[in-house]
């Protein structure tokens, strides 16, 4: 898979939410929940405006090129709360987390906001510049729609049920169209073209004539799903995880043994996007000082809990690399020649 060069225009354009976050911090009104989701929601859209001034024939071209841009500068944002509440900058968004989120206090809202900070805003770059250069970002798209839809599928419950569900703001409300948009975004990306492969025929009628056994690489990718299917049922008590991922470890674990299973790629990608996400904020939330003492790991238990862990999101990693890897086993089972009696009729 190539890698895109990423968008320097839009890195420019994101990183003006540093003195922008920096000198709405000292504007009174911002004091207020209302002014806040006001302030917000004419920032996005002064912001929109000028993407689409700056960017019209790569909107025209992709709309997707919008919708990247605009998140890109709001990771930049979710980064500068992440590193204001961990204390390593001051003055910068604290009345939003006073005013607007205060979910985002908690252990997991920091590393929620580090996750979009860092490794969504990379993904937005690199399929903008995808789209600047006219190039497939289709598997990027798809590895961040997961990320992204897992992220949301806790932080909207988090924010209802949690410790601060008696604190809800307005600027909540603008979750919607972060929620809606994502979904809209999902459905263009899938229906985008695959990249072709270089598997003929005879690769594809080759790779699938084999067994499991005589497949070494999926014969390992196997065994690691069944274990990471009794690791999430270990973990019961996370619901999503029992839920979503469990299925799709058995579907997996199908698609690995019977070829053809043409949508195991594209999949696998979404999946690794999501359980990439979940992991890296359950880690690091289970070992920041934020999380009371009862339900953080212990210090002496840091090493195992870690490698297992590390170990868990690894193996969807590794799935969907082996789909790109050698995708033949997947692809639909060539039609063979007519045999001898249908060509009688």
């Amino acid at each position: 898979m190539d890698i895109p060069p990423l968008a320097g225009k839009i890195a420019v354009l994101s990183l003006g939410a540093l003195p922008l976050s920096f000198a709405l911090n000292y504007v009174s009104v911002l004091s207020y929940p209302l002014g806040v989701v006001l302030m917000s929601t004419l920032i996005l859209g002064l912001l929109s405006l000028a993407i689409y001034s700056l960017s019209r024939s790569d909107i025209y071209y992709d709309p997707l090129y919008a919708v990247f841009a605009v998140f890109a500068f709001t990771s930049v944002v979710d980064l500068l709360i992440a590193l204001q509440e961990d204390g390593y900058m001051a003055g910068f968004m604290a009345f939003y987390t006073k005013e607007g989120e205060p979910y985002l206090r908690t252990a997991h809202g920091v590393f929620i906001c580090y996750w979009d900070g860092i490794v969504h805003y990379l993904l937005y770059l690199a399929m903008t510049g995808a789209i600047r250069k006219r190039k497939s970002y289709r598997n990027l798209g798809l590895y961040w729609l997961g990320s992204f839809m897992m992220s949301i599928l806790v932080f909207l419950p988090g924010n209802i049920l949690g410790k601060y569900s008696s604190e809800i703001r307005p600027t909540f409300f603008l979750t919607i169209p972060f929620v809606l948009i994502p979904c809209w975004a999902g459905l263009r990306i899938f229906t985008q073209t695959r990249v072709p492969t270089c598997c003929t025929p005879n690769m594809v009628e080759e790779v699938q004539g084999k067994g499991l056994l005589r497949r070494p690489v999926d014969l390992a990718l196997v065994i690691c799903l069944v274990f990471a299917a009794f690791f999430t049922l270990f973990r019961g008590l996370m619901l999503v995880n029992m839920f979503y991922v469990l299925p799709f470890y058995g579907l997996a674990i199908y698609a690995l043994i019977f070829p053809g299973c043409s949508w195991l790629p594209d999949w696998a990608l979404v999946f690794a996007g999501a359980i990439g996400q979940a992991q890296f904020s359950h880690m690091g939330a289970s070992m920041h000082l934020r999380t009371p003492f009862t339900y953080r790991v212990p210090e002496d238990a840091w090493a195992s809990f870690f490698v297992c862990n590390l170990l868990y999101a690894l193996g969807p990693h590794l799935l969907a690399f082996r789909c790109l890897w050698r995708p033949a086993f997947f692809l639909c089972p060539p039609l063979g020649p007519p045999t001898h009696h249908e060509k009688q009729h």
